[in-house]
């Protein structure tokens, strides 16, 4: 119910956003004016003011998404030797690293994992899983958390972000110029947009996000 809760509010958040931007630049719509040809420099700016919204919003709404989404219980002052050597560890690297101390935090899982995210390098969170800490040893933990302040330190989270934020521009595009095309061929109609353009368009936005999905991976495994 939560992660339900937080997809509304993020989109929420996006369309409101996108909405202002279009008014202030007096979008009026990515058809001509005689309502039947698309203008491709309007359809472009309209898929890239949402499609770069949708990603620059989850990127600085990513901190408080993670902790809610996952029960991260944030170290303020740490209660036993295990916290403390964790903050120290975090410290420790981080420094070496040349970055300002990210908030460190614990989320209940049973899994060995870890993830780290934020809006910058020097405003991150770094979270490891209860389960994580029970079943590595401490060198292990270690690594791992090298492995995530490396995400910080080389900006992975801002790099992704704007990598999504362009797949997502040309997969509404795509899907748009697709959708269009069938409207007026298949569907034979002459202005304007019938239900069939909108049934299109989200199917094919469905199987590009697909194919974007990996290509995003392919970059996320590269860096």
């Amino acid at each position: 119910m939560l992660r339900i809760a937080l997809f509304l509010v993020t989109n929420f958040a996006i369309l409101i956003v996108a909405s202002t931007v279009m008014n202030l630049l007096g979008f009026s719509g990515y058809l001509q004016a005689n309502g039947v040809d698309l203008n491709m420099t309007a359809l472009l700016v309209f898929c890239g003011i949402f499609g770069m919204s949708g990603s620059l919003i989850s990127l600085f709404l990513s901190k408080w998404m993670a902790k809610r989404s996952t029960g991260t219980q944030i170290i303020t002052e740490p209660r036993n030797r295990e916290e403390r050597w964790l903050i120290q560890t975090v410290q420790e690297l981080s420094d070496k690293a040349g970055i300002k101390m990210p908030e460190v935090g614990i989320f209940p899982s049973h899994s060995s994992n870890a993830f780290a995210t934020g809006w910058n390098r020097n405003d991150a969170l770094v979270a490891v899983s209860a389960g994580l800490l029970q079943r590595f040893r401490p060198e292990e933990v270690k690594a791992v958390l090298a492995h995530e302040i490396g995400h910080v330190a080389n900006g992975d989270m801002v790099t992704l972000t704007l990598i999504q934020g362009v797949v997502n521009t040309f997969v509404m595009f795509f899907a748009r110029v697709i959708g269009h095309t069938i409207d007026r061929v298949v569907f034979k109609t002459e202005r304007g947009y019938s239900f069939g353009y909108y049934i299109v368009v989200m199917i094919t936005e469905m199987l590009l996000a697909i194919l974007a999905s990996a290509i995003v991976m392919w970059f996320s495994r590269w860096r």
